[in-house]
C-alpha cells in the first residue's frame, strides 16, 4: 500500500469511528480524532448553534470554522458540501438555498454517509442528497455547483491540488467557494508531522498557507479572498505525546503558525465549459 492509500485508510477508519460517536464524545477529540484534548475542541472548532438550519443531531463537533456563513448562498443555489459528515453544514447551506435549490453532500466514509441520509430522512428534507465518494473524484457532473462549502477536510487529503481542480470542474463558471482549513507558517517538528494521530487530527496533513493559496490560484480560481484567520493553539498536553520538555518549549519559542482560515474563491465567468472541456 502506497502512503497515500494508507493515510485515507487512516482516515475513513477514524471517521468511521466518529460516526458512531456523540458529540460530547467527540467534543474530546481534535477535529474528530482521539488525540486531543477539550481546549483544542473549543480551539478549532466554531459555534453553530446560532446559525438558521443548525440540526444538533448532525453536529459532530469536528470542523475548524463557519464556511456556510460566509458562503454567499442564495435562494435557487446548487450547493455541493466536500466532508459533509453527518450533515451539519448541508442541512445549514439547505436553509439558505431554500426549497428551489439543492445540497449535494461529498464524503468519503460509508458510515457517516449512512448517519447524514438518516439524518436527511427524519428532518424530511427531500433536496438534500448524500454520495459517498473522493473529493479527488467527486461523483459530481461538471459545471454543476453555484458554491462549493468544505470544513476542515482538505488538509485530510494527501493530493489537495487535485481537490482544487475537482472543485473547478464541478463549479459553474461565475461560481465559487468557501472552505475552512487548516494551513501553517514553518514546518511543524518532526514528532508532530509522522504522528497518525495528529494527520486524522486536521495537523499534521496540513501545508504551508502560501503553498496553499497558490494552489487555488495556480488551478484557473480568482478573486481569492481570506474571509477569516484565527491561529490554533496546541496545548502541552497534546504536545507532550510527540515531543519531549525541550521540544515544547523550542516549538513554543519558534514561529511557527497553525492556523484555520475560511478562504473564498471564483471560476472565471469565461472558464471553459464546453462538452468534454472541463472533464
Amino acid at each position: 500500500m502506497n502512503k497515500d492509500k494508507e493515510l485515507k485508510e487512516l482516515v475513513r477508519q477514524k471517521y468511521s469511528e466518529i460516526a458512531l460517536q456523540s458529540k460530547a464524545d467527540n467534543q474530546a477529540s481534535c477535529c474528530g480524532s482521539s488525540c486531543c484534548s477539550t481546549e483544542v475542541y473549543h480551539i478549532m472548532s466554531e459555534d453553530y448553534t446560532l446559525l438558521e438550519g443548525y440540526q444538533a443531531e448532525a453536529d459532530l463537533g469536528l470542523g475548524c470554522g463557519l464556511p456556510t456563513q460566509f458562503a454567499k448562498i442564495k435562494q435557487g443555489d446548487i450547493v455541493v458540501d466536500l466532508g459533509s459528515g453527518a450533515g451539519n453544514d448541508a442541512f445549514i447551506a439547505r436553509k439558505e438555498t431554500g426549497e428551489t435549490g439543492k445540497v449535494i453532500g461529498v464524503d468519503f466514509t460509508p458510515t457517516m454517509i449512512d448517519k447524514a441520509r438518516r439524518n436527511a430522512e427524519k428532518l424530511g428534507f427531500n433536496n438534500v442528497e448524500f454520495r459517498q465518494g473522493d473529493i479527488e473524484q467527486m461523483p459530481v457532473s461538471a459545471n454543476v455547483a453555484d458554491v462549493i462549502v468544505s470544513n476542515c477536510v482538505l488538509n485530510l487529503v494527501p493530493n489537495k491540488a487535485g481537490v482544487f481542480k475537482e472543485i473547478f470542474r464541478v463549479l459553474k463558471p461565475g461560481g465559487h467557494f468557501s472552505i475552512s482549513d487548516i494551513v501553517l507558517e514553518g514546518e511543524l517538528p518532526a514528532g508532530i508531522q509522522q504522528a497518525a494521530e495528529m494527520y486524522a487530527g486536521c495537523v499534521s496533513g496540513a501545508i504551508q498557507k502560501q503553498e496553499y493559496l497558490d494552489l487555488i490560484r495556480i488551478n484557473g480560481f480568482v478573486q481569492l479572498t481570506i474571509q477569516k484567520q484565527k491561529e490554533i493553539v496546541l496545548p502541552d498536553d497534546i504536545l507532550s505525546s510527540y515531543l519531549s520538555v525541550e521540544q515544547i518549549a523550542a516549538f513554543r519559542a519558534s514561529e511557527v503558525g497553525i492556523y484555520s482560515i475560511t478562504v473564498y474563491a471564483e471560476k472565471p465567468n469565461d472558464a471553459c465549459c464546453s462538452p468534454g472541456c472541463c472533464s
